[in-house]
């Protein structure tokens, strides 16, 4: 009987271990063998390369996951103006990752610090660079107000260095965007590796890593250094394992380098901010939420911390932070980040400290009878410049290309290591559908075919430039000019028959600050400023796209 008992379990035991290896044989032929051709791939003869151990998407430095979904845009509730700012319309937002917290002067520092070591500003070819970036400490200044400590101390004093950077323009907060993906990526490709470890120290102004430069012209990164771009020990690997130059270097395919850090677009911010997810009940929300926190009040109801106010934000005239010892918010101006409780997604300071810049160009309508997915204003397509060798453009010490703001300040539009831009033309718009020109910032409202004066039928005359008086929005325009010997001329716009202040130079800021009334902080709100212009209760956060799936992990049911 237990002779029988015993033969059982073995054949038991070996038909499991038999399923067990064909269903792993399979799996190891789905990563090892194409689908489409059944040829070997990762073979050591050759073919196609490719990474079978790459997974889902990393969050970078300093982001949280924000999933996607669906949500009403525009504010829903207590609207006494009753304009078209921002009327309630239906989006969906993909999945994508936001700042845990506002950017914060230690980080802008860490910013200013490496542009001063790689572009040294005593040398008059950098002067501008690191003059462009740094932050305008001036705007604290108040004409009937004291506030020099703040314009002498607040960026750099180590007592402010967890607090939100302000004084930053919208294209400075870009820039530090795109200088934040660079040196994250240099970190993850010396870390896996494949560059010489600690280069990113010692590199020098024509020398700089550039993630873009990298995936298109490695040979160019770092200057053309290749004892840098492949001195880490995998390289060594790669070398034995490539029969070409094909795959001696990262690229996409192998999932290790992150997407872009960004600005947020106006629409992830607001879906970021109103942070619906706690709210949900299988495919609705339950009720509205007025602020990123539940509920209609700015004070905390819970018992250990009732009263409290739940964001840093004006209380009233006069009110900035309350009675002496018994602080409302706990903050005058700004206050240091995380020192109120997070939403739902766990973002800090959604409401109050400071308002924050998003990417959208200003209009007073959100077009969602054109597009309702990932809704943003503001595509200006650009793609690599190729010299006449049929190779990328890179930009170098000698070729920086500077722009002349509005405002009178320079800054350099792209950086030595960078693949020069250049916008798009016939080659990319001819016959397509879904594009026709490079800057997209007006369309549908601004351009010429957006004024009460276009007419279809009119022939070329009427496709001509619109006349200055029947522009869609007639903004002022200044200029500024530079003589032979830099001086700079700066003519104001004194027409006297200017309608608005909007034109493609403007951007949305949201969220309520230290300077705002309660009204400002519902996540619908929505402001414009010159993007080439600063305050002192603007700042800004990072928001990064999710590659791959919608959510990290597999939906439960409920119940």
């Amino acid at each position: 009987m237990n002779f029988r008992k015993n033969l059982a379990l073995q054949l038991f035991i070996a038909v499991v271990a038999t399923s067990l290896l064909i269903s792993c044989n399979k799996s190891r032929d789905y990563k090892s063998s194409s689908r489409a051709t059944g040829w070997k791939m990762n073979a050591k003869e050759g073919g196609f390369q490719y990474n079978p151990k790459a997974k889902e998407q990393e969050t970078g430095p300093g982001l949280v996951f924000i999933e996607g979904g669906t949500y009403t845009m525009g504010r829903v509730q207590d609207d006494p103006m009753h304009d078209w700012n921002n009327s309630p319309n239906q989006q969906h937002i993909q999945s994508f990752y936001m700042d845990e917290t506002e950017v914060t002067n230690l980080m802008y520092m860490e910013y200013l610090d490496w542009i001063k070591s790689v572009f040294p500003p005593s040398d008059e070819n950098f002067r501008r660079i690191y003059e462009g970036a740094v932050p305008d400490t001036l705007v604290w200044r108040n004409r009937l107000g004291y506030n020099e400590v703040m314009t002498n101390n607040y960026l750099r004093h180590p007592a402010y260095a967890d607090y939100p950077v302000v004084g930053v323009s919208w294209i400075q907060a870009v820039e530090f965007s795109n200088w934040r993906t660079d040196r994250v990526n240099e970190l993850i490709l010396e870390q896996e590796g494949i560059t010489s470890r600690n280069a990113r120290y010692d590199v020098e102004a024509g020398q700089t890593f550039s993630t873009e430069t990298y995936l298109n012209s490695p040979t160019l990164t770092y200057g053309g250094n290749d004892s840098i771009t492949r001195g880490g020990k995998r390289s060594e690997s790669l070398v034995k394992k490539s029969k070409d130059s094909t795959n001696l270097y990262i690229q996409r395919k192998d999932g290790l380098l992150m997407p872009d850090y960004r600005l947020p677009t106006e629409s992830e911010w607001e879906y970021a901010a109103l942070g619906l997810v706690g709210l949900r009940s299988y495919n609705v929300y339950r009720g509205r939420k007025k602020y990123p926190w539940d509920g209609q009040y700015t004070r905390s109801g819970e018992r250990r911390s009732r009263g409290d106010q739940l964001a840093n934000f004006k209380q009233g005239d006069g009110d900035y932070g309350g009675i002496a010892g018994w602080s409302d918010d706990g903050a005058d101006i700004t206050a240091e980040v995380k020192s109120y409780e997070p939403n739902d997604y766990g973002l800090y300071d959604m409401a109050g400290n400071v308002a924050e810049w998003v990417a959208d160009v200003y209009r007073p309508i959100v077009d969602d009878e054109f597009n309702d997915f990932n809704y943003y204003r503001g595509n200006v397509y650009t793609k690599n410049a190729i010299d006449k060798d049929g190779k990328v453009k890179v930009v170098t010490a000698d070729s920086i290309v500077y722009d002349t703001l509005s405002n009178g300040k320079i800054v350099a539009r792209n950086l030595p290591g960078e693949i020069l831009q250049v916008p798009v033309d016939e080659k990319e718009t001819y016959l397509r559908t879904n594009f026709s020109d490079s800057d997209n910032r007006d369309y549908r409202d601004g351009d010429k075919r957006s004024t009460r004066y276009y007419q279809s039928f009119g022939g070329d005359d009427v496709e001509s430039e619109v006349e200055d008086t029947k522009r869609m929005y007639n903004s002022p325009k200044h200029a500024v000019y530079a003589d032979s010997l830099g001086s700079l001329d700066r003519q104001y716009d004194k027409s006297s028959s200017r309608t608005t202040l909007v034109d493609n130079e403007v951007r949305v800021y949201k969220g309520g600050s230290w300077r705002d009334r309660d009204y400002w902080l519902d996540p619908a709100q929505r402001r414009y400023f010159p993007q080439d212009m600063a305050t002192d209760y603007i700042g800004f956060r990072c928001a990064m796209s999710r590659v791959g799936s919608k959510s990290k992990k597999g939906k439960r049911p409920r119940n």
